[in-house]
């Protein structure tokens, strides 16, 4: 992998894309700690340090790289894109009108983007305003008794609930610049660098609150999660597909041999998404109705049982959710009826299966068995750091710097990036038949 960056900052093409990239990630971070207009930033910075963030705002926290408790210009992060972006994609399969656009090439996959930047702006403007509604009523951070919004009029607010709105829309203009002049897929790059940003950190709190040999033990278990998950993620079951030689006008087509990659971990780090939004849930409704202690015996149940990510009843139904979603999103998402049909259109079948349903059959067969050790692997990644805190700090996981969602990103998107440098390294460097 350095030696591929280091070829990639010789050559100069490459170069000037790298440092464009790297560019871009400095106007991001700046943006991602400047705090929006009307907003006091002595007293967010006093209220974020007594803050639990291991609650409903983890994930929104997480993806916007503790932006989101600093309220800052960038602090509704990149989970709108990422929530329209599932939307549409999940609405391909109900809408016909999405799925004509979906196989009209280059041109229906524009119009499809430009419904999931609308359908993006819409969701920050509400997440805009929900954060903006939290910390205006004192509930974003519920211990501290600093004024975050002095002025609370209905002016001040709308500005920050536009600034906010308008800052979602350059974290897409950004991404978008990174794909087409940098290096990588620009949003998967600002969500990695999200992660990151919250790392050293999260590691300082583990090295001050715990000491040196927890710090150690969590670094080993950091990496030991990683080369496991770089191991699965590179997994792939190949099946061969053989295409029959076609003879049009004077010229024979065809005859030639490939395969289907289906991967291991077919659904990424989706189902992790969907089993963490609804495992947050009962804690937003624990916190609009009020404070548990007070309240009725399901409140106590929900409080100390599914919203606590420490418990076995917590790690129980994450687990059971992940696997849920990872067979709901691959049965979505992966088409064996479309893909079976594509084979017979163009010439191809599977060595021993007959084209056409007897495809599609044999295609759901392999693909349902491969799925359930993905579904496991992702489950496993995702539940061991809950397992690890509920013996170290009772089940606050946003003090692991490695956990399931984070580290499955931050893997998946290095591995495209190299990749993605490696191939372009091969497009510039030929050998000659002499040495």
């Amino acid at each position: 992998m350095l030696s591929a960056f280091r070829s990639a900052l010789a050559t100069p093409d490459l170069r000037k894309k790298i440092l464009f990239t790297l560019l871009i990630v400095a106007v991001y971070r700046i943006g991602a700690v400047t705090p929006a207009p009307g907003v006091s930033y002595p007293n967010v910075q006093t209220c974020g340090a007594q803050a639990d963030s291991s609650g409903i705002y983890s994930l929104l926290n997480l993806f916007s790289g503790g932006a989101l408790l600093q309220l800052s210009i960038f602090s509704t992060g990149i989970m709108p894109y990422i929530t329209a972006s599932i939307i549409i994609q999940l609405l391909t399969v109900v809408i016909p009108r999405f799925e004509e656009l979906k196989k009209e090439g280059q041109s229906g996959q524009n119009k499809l983007t430009q419904y999931t930047r609308y359908l993006t702006i819409a969701l920050a403007i509400l997440q805009a305003t929900g954060v903006v509604a939290l910390a205006d009523r004192g509930q974003l951070f519920p211990n501290c008794t600093e004024s975050i919004i002095p002025d609370n009029s209905i002016f001040s607010l709308a500005i920050i609930v536009i600034t906010m709105t308008a800052g979602t829309a350059v974290m897409m203009w950004l991404g978008e610049l990174i794909t087409e002049r940098g290096v990588g897929n620009g949003m998967s790059v600002l969500i990695f660098l999200n992660i990151a940003a919250r790392i050293p950190a999260e590691g300082m709190n583990i090295l001050n609150s715990q000491g040196g040999l927890v710090f150690a033990l969590v670094c080993v278990f950091g990496l030991v999660i990683i080369a496991s998950v770089i191991f699965v993620e590179q997994g792939q079951r190949r099946i061969p597909v053989q295409y029959a030689k076609r003879m049009i006008g004077r010229r024979m087509y065809g005859g030639t041999s490939t395969y289907l990659p289906i991967k291991v971990n077919q659904a990424g780090v989706i189902p992790v998404i969907f089993a963490s939004s609804l495992l947050y849930l009962p804690d937003l409704i624990s916190r609009l109705i009020g404070n548990p202690t007070s309240a009725s015996g399901w409140q106590v149940f929900l409080q100390n049982y599914v919203v606590n990510q420490g418990s076995w009843v917590h790690i129980l139904l994450y687990f059971a959710l992940i696997i849920f979603f990872t067979y709901f999103y691959i049965t979505i998402t992966f088409n064996v009826d479309e893909r079976a049909e594509e084979m017979k259109k163009f010439g191809g079948f599977i060595p021993g299966i007959r084209p056409g349903r007897p495809t599609a059959e044999y295609l759901s067969f392999v693909l349902g068995r491969i799925t359930l050790p993905g579904s496991i692997y992702l489950g496993i990644i995702a539940i061991l750091p809950n397992f690890f805190l509920s013996m170290t700090q009772q089940g606050n996981n946003q003090s692991f710097p490695f956990g399931g969602t984070a580290v499955l990103i931050m893997v998946g998107v290095g591995l495209d990036t190299v990749k993605q440098i490696e191939s372009q390294l091969m497009q510039r460097n030929y050998e000659g038949f002499l040495r």
